[in-house]
């Protein structure tokens, strides 16, 4: 049965208009951006079966143009579209959280941080630096490691903040396996950047770990 046979409240599209995109899943939505199917399968069909064989919609958005135009129903077109549209994605979340703006919103926060650590195949430790107000003053990627972890060294954390003047920091790295819980030598570390953050009177907001889904927010889970 075609999609356009579909009961209105079940068609992806109308779905979208009516109910906002949170109310699909990762095949409805994947199947608007691929707009058609193909011969005996509908665009959901085709979305399912492509979250099958990548695992994930985030391994489907990450492949590679070799690997993504293998697939049944996409090509170079449509990773053309796919690499524009996570672009502009990227760069909305940018100037939404430009310079001088104030921190108002834990989930545009969440959702920015997500969209510069996400991608990356090794471990990223990133501060974003506020001033006395929560302003941003600029985000700054400081460490990276391997897919395993990254180094940090507290010292250079309290050096960037002194050098922009900031008041108050949103740590954030991000777990190359996808999985966004924090370990040990996770809460360890925030501890001891929070101390020595706290001895220049700089103080932590908040350590945000980006995998797939949401990412981990300690404040939230009353770490920090």
């Amino acid at each position: 049965m075609a999609i356009t046979d579909w009961p209105n409240e079940e068609r992806p599209r109308e779905k979208l208009l009516q109910r906002g995109p949170g109310a699909l899943s990762d095949a409805e939505l994947l199947a608007i951006f691929l707009r058609t199917g193909v011969k005996g399968k509908t665009a959901v069909d085709v979305a399912r079966e492509l979250l099958h064989e990548y695992g994930s919609l985030r391994a489907l958005l990450e492949a590679d143009f070799g690997r993504f135009s293998r697939s049944p129903g996409l090509g170079s077109a449509k990773y053309a579209l796919l690499q524009a549209v996570l672009e502009m994605a990227s760069r909305h979340l940018q100037q939404a959280l430009k310079h001088g703006d104030a921190l108002t919103s834990p989930d545009l926060t969440r959702r920015y941080l997500t969209c510069r650590l996400r991608a990356y195949a090794f471990e990223v430790f990133a501060c974003l630096l506020l001033d006395n107000q929560h302003r941003v003053l600029r985000f700054e990627e400081l460490f990276r490691g391997t897919i395993d972890g990254a180094s940090v060294y507290p010292r250079e954390v309290v050096k960037k903040a002194l050098s922009l003047n900031a008041a108050a920091v949103i740590l954030a790295h991000n777990h190359p396996s996808g999985v966004a819980e924090p370990s040990e030598a996770d809460k360890h570390l925030t501890q001891k950047l929070k101390q020595a953050l706290g001895l220049v009177d700089i103080r932590v907001l908040d350590h945000f770990i980006v995998g797939d889904g949401d990412a981990f927010s300690f404040a939230e889970h009353g770490l920090i």
